[in-house]
C-alpha cells in the first residue's frame, strides 16, 4: 500500500524535489480522498518515510531516518499551513498579514564538478522544514513555483501541478471539482433569477480542461 498523499487525489506529481512540498500539502483530509495523514503519529510516520525516500531518490541526496512522535504532529501541521499560505500568496489570494520568516538552516556544498548544491540540515522536523524550503527556493529559481497550486474548490484544496500552456488551471480535477463549481454557479444564477425563464440549462462537461 502506498502512503503517498498526492496519489490519493490522482494529481500529476510536481517535478523534481518540488513533489515533496506537494506531498506535504496533500496530507490534509479533503472531501472523500482520505483522512488527514498528519493526525496520528503512525500515519504520519508511514507517509514521511515514503515521501523522503522518494525525495532522496529524485534529488540524489541522502535523507535521514526521521522518527515522528505525537509531539511532532503539531509542528508538521503548522508547517503544512505555512506552505498553504505561501502557495496562496503566489496565487494572488488575499492573506491577512505578512508571512513569517522560514528560520531554517541549509548547507551549501560544492560537488566534485564544482557545482554548489543546497543540502537540507537539522534534526527531525527541522530537517524536513529545511528540505521543504530549499525545494521551494529551487522551484522559484527554475520558474516552476507558480504552477504548484491549490484547487479552487474550498472543500478540496488539493495541491496540483498545473501543466496548462498559459498556467490557467484552477481545479485539481475538472471532472469533479470543476463540474461541481459549474453546477453551483448555475444554481446560484437560477436562484437570483427566481427560477424563471426556463431557458437556462445546467453546464455540460464542465469548464475546458486545464490538465
Amino acid at each position: 500500500m502506498s502512503w503517498m498523499a498526492s496519489a490519493r487525489h490522482g494529481v500529476r506529481e510536481a517535478p523534481a524535489g518540488l513533489a515533496l512540498v506537494q506531498e506535504l500539502l496533500n496530507t490534509r483530509a479533503t472531501m472523500h480522498y482520505g483522512a488527514d495523514l498528519l493526525l496520528l503519529a503512525d500515519d504520519a510516520q508511514r507517509w514521511l518515510t515514503e515521501a523522503i525516500t522518494t525525495w532522496s531518490r529524485v534529488s540524489g541526496l541522502p535523507a535521514p531516518t526521521l522518527l515522528i512522535s505525537s509531539s511532532d504532529l503539531r509542528s508538521l501541521r503548522r508547517l503544512r499551513t505555512t506552505f498553504e499560505h505561501v502557495i496562496a500568496a503566489a496565487g494572488k489570494e488575499n492573506l491577512d498579514g505578512a508571512l513569517p520568516p522560514a528560520d531554517v538552516p541549509v548547507s551549501l556544498v560544492p560537488d566534485a564538478d564544482g557545482w554548489v548544491r543546497m543540502v537540507p540540515t537539522g534534526r527531525g522536523t527541522r530537517w524536513l522544514a529545511s528540505a521543504l524550503w530549499a525545494e521551494a527556493l529551487l522551484a522559484q529559481q527554475a520558474g516552476l513555483w507558480p504552477r504548484l497550486k491549490l484547487c479552487h474548490n474550498g472543500d478540496c484544496r488539493a495541491a496540483f501541478f498545473d501543466t496548462s500552456r498559459n498556467n490557467s488551471g484552477v481545479w485539481h480535477d475538472v471532472s469533479t471539482c470543476g463540474n461541481t463549481a459549474n453546477l453551483r454557479a448555475f444554481r446560484e444564477r437560477k436562484r437570483l433569477m427566481g427560477g424563471s425563464g426556463g431557458q437556462s440549462r445546467p453546464p455540460v462537461g464542465g469548464p475546458p480542461s486545464y490538465r
